[in-house]
């Protein structure tokens, strides 16, 4: 008896060390999740449970999954050489494919920067009465202060987990208030196409499974200095931090489906969701609502423009650490175009979401292509290569995109 208990101590501290051990290691995977699930995504999945109630839940898992997929590649690849992504495409592919690949995520995050900065600043415009430029200006530049600090990346780091945990929260207590249909939630995993929501769909995956989230992925475990003894611990961080965005997206849904869908009422953003929950709710859920959006926008706005700095300055000057003022100096850039179009149109001009679309459209398979190839064949060490569920899911993820990208083309331009 006395061996069982000493047998059942162990085993409890050891799950005990395991636990604070993914504790400490979080990082690269929440900052993911933080950077791809801003106001595009918030807004999509809004509408969605506006429109069509519980029924597309199941795109978020499929979503979750081939992101879940993605973003491991991306992470072995990271792990397996110091040496950065593009630099690697450049030097052992080609360096022109590098250069389309660094430039054209570039301008991704750059066309979608003032949608992130007026996401983060309409929250606090819509709770306090102020004009909305005031507070454009004022998050951009707390934005650029930041990148003054000298640990940035664990600023970012302790930051994004601050913001993700605040999201989760905020929109969990507030589907609790919306009470939701059990059933009718579970429902929403079994797969259906509501008629009408084709290009939805599409819309809602590219924001959920997203190909630049998962490239840049490999950039963060650089910065975090994980090496290749570190693979379980950082793939289990990996996952936790995927699982978040899928779950973050869930519960945008759901509340929308709970508070929208079936009182009739229509939105055309997510700020109108909060808008919304006031005179069914209270105030006090409509101000948590509204947090939330601020913490989703705000977190991407600072990691959209992350991403666009550091590929900018890995492509152009070869420094892809955040040490670098050569990569702080891409990454004011974007944040200076972001809040230039934000204060111009006080909108994403439909211009400049075309342009980025365009831009998406073209660049994900490739960019996914060359993600399944580097994590696949010996361009990484084979104890970090794919194993047959990766590179099976690395190939239906390459179709599930190629066939989103030829049914944008026909939607956007033909």
């Amino acid at each position: 008896m006395k061996f069982k208990k000493e047998n059942v101590r162990v085993a409890e501290k050891t799950s005990s060390r395991s636990f604070r051990s993914l504790i400490r290691s979080l990082g690269p995977g929440i900052i993911t999740a933080a950077l791809v699930f801003g106001p595009g995504s918030l807004t999509i999945n809004t509408k969605l449970g506006a429109s069509f109630g519980f029924s597309l839940l199941w795109v978020l898992v499929l979503s979750t999954i081939f992101m879940l997929a993605f973003t491991s590649m991306s992470t072995r690849i990271g792990l397996n050489s110091p040496a950065s992504f593009i630099s690697r495409i450049k030097t052992e592919i080609s360096p022109v494919l590098g250069i389309i690949c660094g430039v054209s995520i570039f301008l991704i995050t750059a066309s979608f920067q003032a949608g992130n900065t007026i996401g983060a600043s309409i929250s606090f415009s819509e709770l306090s009465g102020s004009p909305l430029w005031m507070w454009v200006a004022f998050f951009s530049l707390a934005t650029i202060l930041l990148l003054f600090l000298k640990s940035f990346y664990k600023v970012l780091e302790r930051l994004m987990i601050g913001l993700v945990s605040i999201m989760l929260l905020c929109f969990l207590l507030t589907l609790i208030m919306a009470g939701p249909n059990l059933v009718a939630m579970a429902q929403g995993l079994i797969p259906s196409i509501p008629k009408g929501s084709d290009y939805l769909i599409i819309t809602l995956t590219a924001s959920s499974f997203s190909i630049v989230g998962a490239f840049y992925q490999s950039y963060l475990v650089r910065e975090k200095e994980w090496k290749k003894g570190a693979k379980e611990i950082t793939l289990a961080e990996n996952r936790t931090g995927i699982i978040t965005l899928g779950l973050l997206s869930s519960l945008v849904m759901s509340c929308a489906s709970a508070v929208l869908y079936h009182n009739n009422i229509s939105v055309d953003n997510a700020s109108d969701l909060g808008k919304a929950l006031e005179p069914l709710f209270g105030q006090f859920t409509s101000t948590l609502f509204m947090i939330g959006l601020f913490a989703a926008s705000f977190s991407s706005m600072i990691g959209n423009a992350t991403i666009g700095g550091v590929i900018l300055s890995d492509t152009i000057f070869g420094h892809s650490k955040l040490s670098y003022w050569s990569v702080r100096s891409m990454i004011i850039l974007v944040i200076i175009i972001g809040a230039t179009v934000a204060l111009i149109f006080g909108s994403l001009p439909l211009q400049l979401i075309i342009f980025a679309q365009g831009i998406t459209i073209l660049i994900v398979p490739l960019v996914a292509i060359v993600l399944v190839i580097f994590s696949s064949t010996q361009l990484i060490t084979e104890e970090l290569r794919n194993s047959v569920y990766m590179k099976v899911m690395g190939v239906l993820g390459i179709l599930v995109l190629s066939g989103m990208s030829i049914y944008s083309i026909k939607y956007l331009f033909f």
